[in-house]
């Protein structure tokens, strides 16, 4: 039988640094929110797979007006209501199989500490100032606004009513840094990805002129002092950014933690397209005042919208991915979430088509290719994996295939493009199909004489089987391992693509169990409809 080529070197011991946002603690993340949160997983332990270092931190978002107003109206105090928001946050990403490395919170002691010396030093240094704030300030998002910036007078990013605001205030002084920072996203252009979200943030907001940053508040106390002058608290954005550095042992002056220099700079933030600005806009500059290697690169993710429109309480079409894997899993939820939504436009969620995705990849593709495999394999040599014989151009075309869509797969997940890499998994398992349509091993198995040809076509679905859990194992973690314990077989390393030989000789399959059970879609959707 012909051997791969070798597929990748894998890389031990080299880093690799990924962030997702932190979430705002506010209330219950919904699964738009939580999108981002299995995306950046799937990416970690893909880097995982190769061989890398990886470090991933998520957490929560915790101060702000926003969170003093909600805590007031459970009759709670801020501590006690950002306390089970944050445990609620991390339940569902736990609950998502997320394999993050630290959960950090913004009321961490040491945290804000930090965050009130590094806005005393931007103050010592010149790049913050005192002055009155005037203008117009969206609860929500915790956004000032010029009136040129509304639309029909209202919020730009979320749509809900701004109130007129006059406050005294420090301002961080954009345009000490501007010029620096246009010139490093124009000779960094994988900075900045996809490349629209790119052009958004030069044409609409660099070119246009940025307005001074306003980084304090005296209308509220819930947050981080400023201990320069009592009566003010930071704002959100030194704070929130901040996180990204404070956890991992920086120190503003300079006495870092022997981990801050593997773990800073990021390899990769995972941002969500609404707060893709102040990532790479305000994180940046405050990354150069504070003299800081930037991010190497930011990737702004689209939403997930319900049916056509942008998921909110207003609008009651708010779904939870707590919800939807009590009715499907996590697998299930999972492989929707990561093969639907598209690099740069944003994926549409219904539960049609999550059904849909369900029983077309998940019960007819994957599941039924595993159960006749296994099932033929034990019928016909008892459930040993046996020594195939001469290959043949039809076999060698499964081979080939396999081999490219692992290439493949390799090539989109560099580029981050994950829909795209899971998508081409699947066609693995629907080539094998096919592949079981060319050979008819049941035809084979009526004959004695051609035992080696069945032997070549049974240990070409194992082995191609195999291939694909391993390549699964980012995206499916639960399916991958079930897939594995039925092939019993450890063989579960990237360097085992190297060729296609995997599945070891003599090997004794277990049984063949479903993966998933075929949903009927009208009773789902009543069992919905009545939940």
């Amino acid at each position: 039988m012909a051997l791969a080529a070798p597929v990748k070197v894998i890389e031990m011991n080299k880093n690799f640094n990924i962030y997702t946002a932190i979430a705002y603690a506010s209330g219950k993340p919904h699964i738009g929110n939580t999108y981002e949160i299995v995306l950046a997983d799937a990416i970690a332990r893909y880097k995982r797979l190769l061989g890398y270092n990886v470090y991933f931190q998520t957490g929560t978002d915790e101060h702000g007006q926003k969170i003093a107003d909600k805590a007031a109206a459970n009759g709670q105090s801020n501590q006690k209501y950002v306390d089970n928001v944050s445990l609620e946050i991390r339940r569902i990403w736990d609950i998502m199989n997320t394999s993050y490395d630290k959960f950090v919170r913004t009321t961490n002691p040491g945290h804000k500490a930090m965050v009130s010396r590094i806005f005393e030093r931007l103050y010592n240094q010149g790049d913050i100032y005192k002055d009155i704030y005037e203008g117009l300030y969206c609860t929500p998002c915790e956004s000032f606004f010029t009136e040129a910036q509304l639309i029909d007078g209202k919020c730009p990013d979320c749509g809900r009513e701004v109130v007129p605001t006059k406050e005294e205030a420090y301002f961080f002084k954009l345009s000490n840094y501007v010029d620096r920072l246009e010139k490093h996203i124009n000779e960094n252009p994988e900075f900045i990805s996809p490349v629209s979200r790119k052009n958004e943030i030069i044409n609409n907001f660099i070119k246009p002129g940025l307005q001074d940053l306003c980084v304090s508040r005296t209308s509220f106390d819930w947050g981080v002092p400023v201990t320069i002058d009592d009566g003010h608290v930071v704002y959100v954005w030194i704070d929130a950014l901040s996180n990204y550095i404070t956890f991992i042992g920086y120190d503003v002056d300079g006495h870092h933690e022997p981990q801050f220099s593997t773990r800073w700079p990021a390899d990769l933030h995972v941002i969500g397209k609404d707060i893709l600005r102040f990532h790479v806009i305000y994180w940046p500059i405050m990354l150069m005042a504070l003299d800081l290697p930037l991010p190497k690169k930011i990737l702004g993710h689209p939403w997930l919208l319900s049916g056509e429109e942008k998921m909110s309480k207003s609008k009651g079409n708010i779904i939870y991915a707590d919800d939807l894997v009590k009715l499907f899993g996590v697998d299930p939820v999972r492989h929707y979430l990561l093969s639907q939504m598209p690099y740069a436009n944003d994926g549409i969620f219904t539960y049609e088509l999550l059904i849909d995705k369900i029983n077309s990849d998940l019960v007819n593709n994957l599941g039924n290719l595993l159960n006749r495999t296994l099932s033929m394999s034990h019928k016909y040599f008892d459930g040993i994996v046996v020594q195939p014989g001469e290959t043949t151009e039809l076999d060698q075309s499964l081979i080939d295939f396999v081999n490219n869509q692992k290439n493949q797969v390799e090539s989109k997940m560099k580029e981050y493009k994950v829909s795209d890499a899971v998508n081409l998994t699947f066609d693995i398992f629907n080539r094998a199909n096919k592949y079981i349509d060319e050979t008819t091993p049941w035809v084979l198995a009526k004959d004695e004489t051609n035992r080696d040809r069945l032997a070549t076509v049974m240990y070409n679905l194992l082995e191609t089987l195999r291939i694909g859990a391993v390549l699964l194992q980012p995206f499916l973690p639960e399916t991958a391992d079930k897939i594995f314990y039925q092939l019993n077989t450890l063989n579960r390393g990237y360097d085992s693509l190297d060729d296609f030989r995997g599945m070891d000789f003599d090997l004794k399959l277990n049984a063949p169990e479903p993966l998933f059970l075929r949903i009927d879609k009208n009773e789902k959707l009543e069992e919905i409809k009545n939940s």
